[in-house]
Order: structure tokens, then C-alpha cells, then sequence
């Protein structure tokens, strides 16, 4: 089923809450200045790395994208057909919105919010989405989905379901106590009968995580040092980034890849003046990307109060999308 075709033109608008919590110099100089240094994963996304990123999803070995965006083509019917019409869908680190054109090509949304942390990457996306469909009413948040966030009011746009689509996997790149939290907040949006379709990677083999989270060709291994070129760029940071290098493994007991940047020397680093001290061997531990069985993930989203509707997975069960309702 297809929803009826919209007429008109769309409406355009964009919203920025950014300013709103710590800034990345704060996020950076509390990191590093931690016991075990940390920098968050939400960093990773200015222009460069956002585009170093698109070329990750392309590797043969990163399977995540591909295979999320072959089931999804595969029900996308099925998928229309549960969410129903007039829908304002909503979308958690929307990125360049790739595998959300699927989706508003055949559901056509009265609305859809895209929310990504990246001024430019969002607005590029938006003025790409209303060439493809000029119907289409978008407003672009740019904003930090990982803390609480109330989204604008939207009058005048007829809306019978609020959905939430959270595609990738980047539920992984919180722990399950974070990933709780987060769910309850897209509860609170999407209210009680609103829905959650999600993309959550599923528990495999240990050499074929490894791989698609360190490729032969070092384009994850790029993507991982150029959190530290921004710093420099950004922050007034001195890194020398051939000192440090990309690490990636899986921790079997805690069902989840862990991405590194490891110290090659004992040396000193500044970053806005302030000096920190790396040992050889001395890691800044970047992203986690946990992985979860199908049971594992419905137990977890029934803490939050979303009741599994339906979920899909390829063949080889590497991948699962979860499509869930609100009660």
C-alpha cells in the first residue's frame, strides 16, 4: 500500500538547539582529563568525518547499511502498512537521509523532523529531500539526540501518528543503561499508539565485527583520527595525529565493539591551553557499538514501554529492524 500522492508545495524550516548543554570544549577537556580518556562518538560528525563516514557504508566489509537497507526494501510494504497515514516522522541522527527516502517515497509523511548534530550536513540533506519530493514539509533540528529534548510544535500540518525512525544501529553507540533512557525519552515524543521502527545490529562472529569496524583499506581508521584534526582544527589542540593510532575489538562478555585512538609515544598534547600527559600504549576510548540479540532488544524496549509490533532480519540474521508501538 501506498499512501495517496501529496500535492503542493512543502514548507521548509530549521530549528538549532545546539547552544543548549556543554560544547564540544567541554565534552574534550573533561574526556581527556578523566582517569581513562574518552572523547563522545557524536564528535565524530563535522563535514570531513561525516563524509569519511558515508564512504565507511559503502566498504564490503561494513555490512550494517546494506543490509539494513535490503530489508527494509524487501517490507517496506508491510512497514507503510503499520504506520498508516498522515504520520510526522521523526528522525534521530538523520545524516544525509539515504535510507529515509525509502520510507517517505512510499509512506508520505505530513511531516517529517530530521535531527542531526551537523548544522551543514542537515541542510544539505533538507535542500535534497524537498528537490526529490517538493510536497514534502521538513523541519531540520539540529541538536544533541543523546541529551533531553523537547521538540518545537508543528500547527497546521495533519498529524494522526508520531514515528520515530532510528536506522543504523547508532542505538549501539549507547550502553543499555544509556539506550533505556533514551528510548523512554522517544516514548515521551512519540506518545502512547506512536510507533519506533529501529535498525540494532545482532550478535555475530567476532571476525566479522572486527572487520567492519577496522577495514583493510583504513577508512575507519581515518574516520577515528580525524575526531583529533578537529581538535586541533576546532579547539586549538597540538595533536599530532600520526602519534596515535585506530584500534577496534570486541569485548564478548559485554556484547559490544570498542573503538580506540592508542598513543604510540609517551608525549604531551594541549588542547585551549590546557596540558595532558599520554603514556605508549595510553588509549582515548571513542565508541562502543553494542550489539544485541532480537530477545535482548525487545526485553529492553519493554522497560520503555514499546511493545514489539514486528521485526525483520536478512537471512543471515546480521541485522534486524524492529518496528515497535507505544503503550
Amino acid at each position: 500500500m501506498t499512501a495517496p500522492r501529496r500535492s503542493g508545495a512543502g514548507v521548509v524550516r530549521f530549528y538549532s538547539f545546539l547552544s543548549e548543554g556543554p560544547s564540544f570544549l567541554d565534552d574534550v577537556l573533561a574526556g581527556l582529563s578523566a582517569p581513562h580518556k574518552t572523547v563522545p562518538p557524536k564528535y565524530f560528525y563535522d563535514w570531513r568525518g561525516s563524509k569519511l563516514f558515508e564512504a565507511i557504508c559503502e566498504l564490503p566489509e561494513y555490512y550494517p547499511t546494506r543490509t539494513e537497507m535490503a530489508i527494509m526494501e524487501s517490507r517496506l510494504g508491510e512497514l507503510v502498512r503499520l504506520l498508516g497515514a498522515e504520520t510526522q516522522l521523526v528522525e534521530f541522527g538523520s545524516g544525509a537521509s539515504l535510507k529515509t527516502r525509502l520510507l517517505i517515497g512510499r509512506a508520505q509523511p505530513s511531516l517529517y523532523v530530521p535531527i542531526d548534530i551537523s548544522d551543514a550536513q542537515l541542510r544539505s540533506a533538507c535542500a535534497e529531500l524537498a528537490r526529490m519530493f517538493p510536497w514534502l514539509n521538513i523541519t531540520g533540528v539540529v541538536a544533541d539526540f543523546t541529551r533531553p529534548l523537547k521538540l518545537p510544535e508543528f500547527m497546521g500540518v495533519p498529524i494522526r501518528r508520531k514515528v520515530v525512525y532510528f536506522p543504523g544501529s547508532t542505538i549501539g553507540n549507547l550502553t543499555p543503561e544509556e539506550a533505556l533512557e533514551f528510548l523512554k525519552s522517544v516514548r515521551e515524543i512519540v506518545g502512547p499508539g506512536g510507533m519506533l521502527v529501529i535498525g540494532v545490529d545482532l550478535k555475530k562472529d567476532r571476525r566479522t565485527l572486527e572487520a567492519a569496524y577496522d577495514d583493510t583499506r583504513g577508512v575507519t581508521a581515518e574516520f577515528n583520527l580525524n575526531l583529533l584534526a578537529r581538535i586541533n582544527r576546532e579547539l586549538g589542540g597540538d595533536f599530532q595525529v600520526r602519534r596515535f593510532r585506530h584500534r577496534a575489538f570486541y569485548d564478548e562478555e559485554q556484547g559490544r565493539i570498542e573503538m580506540h585512538l592508542e598513543s604510540l609515544y609517551q608525549q604531551v598534547v594541549h588542547v585551549a591551553g590546557q596540558r595532558f600527559e599520554f603514556k605508549p600504549g595510553e588509549t582515548i576510548h571513542t565508541e562502543i557499538s553494542c550489539k544485541y540479540s532480537v530477545e535482548e532488544f525487545q526485553r529492553l524496549a519493554r522497560g520503555a514501554r514499546f511493545h514489539p509490533e514486528q521485526v525483520w532480519t536478512d537471512p543471515a540474521n546480521l541485522f534486524a529492524v524492529h518496528a515497535m508501538m507505544a503503550v
